[in-house]
């Protein structure tokens, strides 16, 4: 079983930033794609954030463009997503997924990716004060 975990999460003051990064932990798993989403409590899960991993664009959504920043190490299995300018409204847990099969259904529209091909982190948790 392919496993995603995410680290990085913190409480930080609105302003501040943080490095997020989610390591696949199946050496001989070679995703296609990565992504991050975040859940809000009572909230949907959202795409923030994905990309191919052999290269091509990365795509943002509208809520993070020109503050978070994703990048991936394909020779470590590993995605990272650089915050800055953190705002209270980006308070949620932060989820990595990867994928290899479907990738092209959802990184470009930021949508939820196949339940059956795609694997999930856990979370971590993004607290940013006011």
């Amino acid at each position: 079983q392919v496993q995603l975990e995410e680290s990085g999460g913190g409480s930080v003051n609105s302003g501040g930033s943080l490095r997020l990064s989610c390591v696949i932990s199946d050496d001989t798993y070679s995703s296609n794609c990565m992504g991050w989403f975040r859940q809000a409590p009572g909230k949907e899960r959202e795409g923030i954030a994905a990309i191919y991993t052999g290269g091509g664009n990365t795509y943002y959504a509208d809520s993070v463009k020109g503050r978070f920043t994703m990048a991936q190490d394909h020779a470590k299995n590993t995605a990272y997503l650089e915050m800055n300018r953190l705002k209270p409204e980006d308070t949620a847990r932060y989820y990595c997924v990867a994928d290899r099969a479907s990738c092209m259904t959802w990184v470009p529209y930021l949508t939820l990716p196949d339940m059956d091909t795609a694997y999930w982190g856990q979370g971590t948790q993004v607290t940013v004060s006011s």
